[in-house]
């Protein structure tokens, strides 16, 4: 069954190919570690370990790399303002590292909340100054590049096609929408290394053959694609706000310097929104993962409201629809948690299931085939066909949850069943009303008593 992806480079879904037989390499742009991830930036993990998994479940061995920005990344994408990380640092009173081991590790345990995979490879921009040192010096001995003011850029004007990425109008491009012109040579020129205004000042500044400073934050990914993927690799994936800037970036000045195509698939995902406005950290955000907890959401739903709308359309967000979607997602689960285990395969909704995934990543449709599979009364194989979804889904569908009982609630269950053992029918009613009034609910099984929330 032929896997169709969307490739933004031509804006066609392609018959995916990938460079070595059976394998795929993907890269995909990391966070940058200053601050908490909220709900919109974690969208983009969910599809690209959607990704991953479909591509697994395809047979393919995948080697994923996601990266860390932890410096060069400023707070104007015209290679102007603060660096994002020393900002941070100056603002809580901490070193650059220890900020981005914080923001790091929050970042990683939610995407353990998500069920979301870790990467083959984590790679952060401090640990690769060399490798990106050396791109530098390769785009300078090719003419690519040239010293101004502030920095080292690269000149746009000597790539052909530069912007083929974004169909961008160079021409129609007005000095201050894109950047500040300075001592640039063209509008869309950006930085590969900015020299430190006063050396000795920031935290975080090397030595380089042009003078001390940083990385550009473009170049980072770059360097490190290529050291961990090769100079053509399969999927590049990211927001779509990455499409005319950074991704476009990229491409000018990796395949200025291998001479090669840089990606074959470029994927981007929309974005999160709220009343039709993009969600954001400039604007506050909505919410982080802990605050939808704190709201009484697992986090599981969330996963399963992105996976219900498509990753190319934005997928607007609210706490009402959100609730909508755990509702849906614990009804899900809740039957199957009740499917025993008849050791078959559906072949048929497996099929089907494969054809909408296949279909560049159709997860609505997905959703549905799976639906249809767990109300259809008939259907044989359900408990393993829904295992092989839940591969790709990611949502622990036949994981019974731990349920941390309170002390009072076991004291009742105890003392209804002794009620019980004594055919004191009356008492046992009652105990289950109390019970149930604590927001628990109690069965009777051939077992014992069993205790769940009440939903």
């Amino acid at each position: 069954m032929t896997l169709k992806l969307y490739n933004t480079l031509t804006r066609k879904k392609e018959v995916f190919k990938p460079v070595k037989k059976g394998e795929v390499s993907i890269y995909s742009c990391g966070p940058t570690v200053y601050w908490y991830q909220h709900i919109g930036n974690l969208k983009a993990y969910i599809f690209a370990d959607t990704l991953r998994r479909t591509l697994e479940f395809n047979n393919y061995k995948v080697k994923q790399v996601i990266n860390i920005t932890d410096v060069g990344h400023l707070t104007s994408d015209s290679d102007e303002g603060e660096d994002k990380m020393e900002k941070a640092a100056a603002k809580e009173g901490k070193t650059a590292q220890e900020i981005a081991k914080f923001y790091f590790k929050l970042f990683t345990d939610d995407l353990k909340k998500l069920n979301i995979q870790e990467p083959s490879i984590w790679c952060k921009a401090t640990e690769h100054i060399k490798e990106q040192i050396a791109l530098i010096k390769k785009l300078e001995e090719k003419g690519f590049t040239y010293k101004t003011s502030d920095g080292i850029y690269f000149d746009t004007s000597k790539f052909k096609n530069y912007g083929k990425l974004a169909k961008l109008d160079i021409k129609g491009l007005k000095a201050g929408q894109r950047i500040d012109m300075r001592d640039k040579k063209n509008k869309t020129d950006f930085a590969l290394w900015k020299f430190s205004e006063e050396p000795g000042k920031r935290q975080q500044e090397w030595d380089s053959p042009w003078g001390i400073g940083f990385p550009g934050w473009h170049l980072e990914c770059s360097a490190m694609s290529m050291k961990y993927l090769g100079e053509t690799f399969d999927i590049h994936t990211g927001g779509v706000d990455h499409i005319p800037i950074h991704h476009t970036n990229e491409i000018a000045q990796s395949e200025s310097a291998t001479g090669r195509k840089f990606v074959n698939y470029w994927m981007h995902e929309n974005f999160l929104t709220f009343k039709g406005e993009k969600v954001s950290k400039s604007k506050g955000g909505l919410f982080t993962i802990a605050e939808l907890e704190e709201h009484g959401f697992k986090p599981l739903s969330y996963r399963y409201f992105i996976l219900s709308g498509n990753y190319r359309q934005p997928i607007d967000f609210s706490l009402d629809i959100l609730k909508n979607s755990e509702n849906s997602y614990s009804r899900l689960k809740n039957i199957c948690e009740t499917i025993e285990d008849d050791k078959k395969t559906n072949k048929e909704y497996l099929e089907e299931f494969k054809e909408e995934m296949n279909d560049d990543l159709n997860t609505p449709k997905a959703l549905q085939v799976l639906w249809r599979l767990v109300r259809d009364e008939k259907a044989k194989g359900k408990f393993q066909t829904i295992k092989k979804m839940d591969e790709v889904f990611g949502l622990k569908l036949l994981e019974k949850e731990k349920l941390d009982i309170p002390a009072e609630v076991k004291k009742l269950a105890e003392e209804r069943e002794k009620a019980r053992n004594e055919k004191n029918w009356k008492k046992s009613d009652e105990l289950r009303d109390k019970i149930n009034k604590l927001g628990f609910i109690i069965n009777d099984t051939p077992n014992g008593w069993e205790i769940k929330k009440k939903e």
